[in-house]
């Protein structure tokens, strides 16, 4: 399987950023970490390892990327406004800086994103604040209501990265007519802690006719093992 590590100077962040690219054709897929996971996460606990076969096969190409947690949503030490304005600019790193490397790469006019805990919010926002570009997102035991990282708020930037504050409130068709052309999955336990958030953000998606789908794992399903299975259904 091929490998290749990538690092650069970020303009958007102002500092080096570094991601893992497995594969050398097949759909492009945007891989996030979960909570202040790195960039080679999803290779430490096998799940590379695991989707290897389809990889090597030419159905995938995984890039695997680099979170900022521990400046944003998780830095206590910023004000929120702060914490929100630094997930922003991670998102501009994603558009102007990883995007172009992967279209430079991989010409399949079809791009997923997918996560898992904390890198399900990763892999749905930025299919939901950015229509359009992501085609299919797959959000596996995620948390979505990004209040509780932002001291409760939901206003100003705090309400445009939070996908349960401005989803629900988005009406404008520019944005709603691309959306409802991407495929979101949420899959998660019916014990995690964080489902009611689940069902709520698939509920919302429906309710403004994005073809998203809620599928509820048995017990708590939030672990690297059902998360590989997770992955055998939806990827």
């Amino acid at each position: 399987m091929k490998r290749d590590y990538r690092k650069w100077w970020s303009p958007a962040l102002e500092r080096d950023m570094e991601l893992l690219a497995f594969g050398e054709s097949g759909t492009p897929v945007l891989v996030f970490p979960t909570s202040m996971g790195r960039f080679y996460q999803w290779e430490d606990f096998k799940l590379v390892e695991h989707m290897s076969g389809r990889i090597d096969e030419g159905w995938l190409q995984l890039w695997c990327v680099d979170s900022v947690d521990g400046e944003s949503f998780y830095d206590k030490k910023r004000p929120w406004p702060e914490r929100a304005r630094r997930h922003l600019a991670y998102e501009r790193y994603l558009i102007d800086e990883v995007l172009p490397a992967v279209r430079s790469e991989n010409q399949v006019d079809f791009l997923m994103s997918i996560g898992a805990s904390f890198g399900a919010f990763h892999a749905v926002a930025l299919a939901t604040r950015r229509p359009g570009i992501v085609k299919k997102a797959v959000g596996l035991s995620g948390a979505y209501d990004t209040a509780r990282w932002l001291d409760g708020s939901r206003e100003g930037d705090a309400y445009f990265v939070n996908p349960l504050a401005f989803l629900p409130n988005l009406r404008d068709e520019r944005y709603l007519e691309p959306l409802r052309e991407t495929e979101i999955v949420i899959a998660t336990g019916r014990e995690d802690p964080n489902v009611d958030e689940s069902r709520r953000l698939a509920a919302t998606l429906q309710d403004k006719g994005v073809p998203a789908s809620l599928h509820l794992w048995d017990g708590w399903a939030h672990d690297w093992p059902y998360w590989k299975e997770m992955v055998d259904v939806f990827l």
